[in-house]
């Protein structure tokens, strides 16, 4: 244990933001790291639980939260760093956007806050980069085995990586230009600097990892192509096909997907497109339709182009501020959250359901929405419009941020016959498709999902693939 009696001592200290009027002006990361001492002492907070339901029930990677929260106390750095990628490929990617699954878990959120593991996480690898210490690693001999990963976000990167340190050839495919996917594409610069991606990327490299970027498997290269040339492939394209919704009007040319909204402000700041191609909000009224993370995103993206006014809607009530009795600790929280992008001013609207859109032209103008109140019905709930409640809203761009279905079934999932399950995901067995030569992971399998989840999931199953290889050879 750090110190007995350090969580007595100290109380929870958060993380801070840039101000707000400051960070609107720019798309650069917005938090402020604490300082070592104050890192100590958030650290001295752990108490070392017998059964530590931080990387039990909350992480879902396992990270041994208790272990590098004390060598941070005793300033053993190195060591944090090792331990903590003894059960995760990327924590630069988890200490920025994971929403700490883990501290919703901690001990001391029983009757007091808990411990700031997702900093210290952050922190950890940070000191890990600039003192050198993140170096590659390679394997002890090469297996001959080729491997094809499709889609380069943090399920193909993690697979990617675990089987070349197994001495598999790796190519990853990627149909945009670089490699990253959702971290590259559809984050924000503001909560994760695309050089984070780079550097990291650099190391896979030097692992023996190669990227093949601007090629869609499926369209420019066939299944059959993959079959020839690789042992296996893997499928880890996400879950691309948006939830869309089908009201009247959608058709309209300024109703647009949030990810297509936020993949082209990324691209801007990459300089793949011109501003000119921009999709961009200045003096505009923006409707952001769907309250969670995403909406949050585009919330934050259109403050920054320079939004006139900003709305988001949510279909669901409004969460209360307390944790709720369906979801007791050590469970992740059904509360009221505000994010930084919130912060920099939006109304936000609950329980409020879109019913059509209207124009002129080949443009949105306005849209009607109402009230609506939730009631169970038949051990589940169903929505109920509030009578005499609608209401319209003026609109000049409208972002659909409505979560994510499942993997995109045109092109290779097609074309090899997958199955999939009845909510349109790719059906697998301990990460093995129904055709054997073939895996998948991540949100390709489960659906839309969190980005420690995925790296979990690619994890489990690269060692899959690596077993299904070795039990193959010729």
């Amino acid at each position: 244990m750090a110190d007995p009696k350090g969580f007595l001592k100290h109380k929870r200290q958060s993380v801070s933001y840039r101000p707000v009027e400051e960070r609107v002006k720019d798309f650069n990361e917005l938090e402020i790291p604490l300082t070592p001492d104050d890192l100590k002492n958030q650290a001295s907070r752990c108490v070392d639980c017998g059964i530590p339901f931080c990387h039990g029930a909350g992480c879902p990677l396992g990270n041994r939260i208790p272990e590098f929260n004390e060598l941070v106390y005793k300033g053993r750095w190195q060591l944090a760093c090792e331990v903590l990628h003894s059960t995760n490929n990327f924590p630069e990617f988890t200490g920025r956007v994971c929403p700490a699954l883990c501290e919703a878990a901690c001990t001391l959120g029983i009757n007091d806050e808990p411990v700031t593991v997702r900093h210290i996480e952050l922190q950890i690898i940070e000191k890990g980069f600039e003192n050198g210490w993140i170096e590659p690693v390679l394997p002890e001999r090469k297996t001959g085995k080729k491997v094809a990963v499709i889609g380069s976000g943090p399920a193909g990167l993690t697979i990617a990586q675990q089987l070349a340190r197994k001495g598999h050839d790796v190519v990853v495919f990627e149909k945009d230009e670089q490699a990253g996917g959702l971290l590259r594409y559809g984050i924000p610069n503001f909560k994760l600097d695309k050089g984070v991606i780079d550097r990291r990327l650099k190391q896979l490299e030097a692992e023996g990892v190669q990227f093949q970027t601007g090629v869609e498997v499926g369209k420019d290269i066939s299944s059959r192509y993959l079959e020839k040339l690789f042992d296996a492939v893997c499928i880890t394209m996400g879950a691309g096909e948006p939830r869309d919704l089908g009201v009247p009007g959608r058709g309209y040319d300024n109703i647009m997907f949030a990810m297509d909204y936020l993949g082209a402000q990324n691209q801007l700041l990459c300089g793949e497109i011109e501003r000119s191609d921009l999709p961009n909000a200045r003096n505009k009224k923006v409707v952001v339709i769907g309250g969670g993370d995403t909406g949050s995103d585009c919330v934050g993206t259109a403050r920054r182009q320079g939004a006139k006014e900003i709305y988001q809607l949510e279909i669901l009530p409004k969460p209360s501020a307390d944790r709720p009795d369906e979801t007791p600790w050590p469970f992740w929280p059904k509360i009221m959250r505000t994010s930084s992008s919130h912060e920099e001013g939006c109304e936000r609207m609950w329980s409020t359901m879109t019913k059509s859109f209207e124009g002129y032209g080949t443009r949105v103008t306005q849209l009607k929405a109402c009230k609506v109140e939730w009631i169970e019905h038949r051990g589940g709930w169903k929505v109920k419009e509030v009578p005499d409640s609608e209401f319209t809203i003026s609109a000049d761009l409208v972002l659909l941020a409505m979560g994510f279905v499942h993997v995109d079934h045109t092109g290779l999932v097609k074309d090899l016959d997958l199955e999939l399950d009845s909510r349109g995901n790719i059906v697998t067995k301990e990460g093995q498709t129904s055709v054997p030569w073939v895996f998948s992971a991540g949100d390709s399998v489960s659906g839309a999902s969190l980005v420690v989840n995925a790296i979990k999931d690619g994890r489990e199953v690269a060692a899959s693939i690596d077993e299904w290889l070795n039990s193959n050879e010729s």
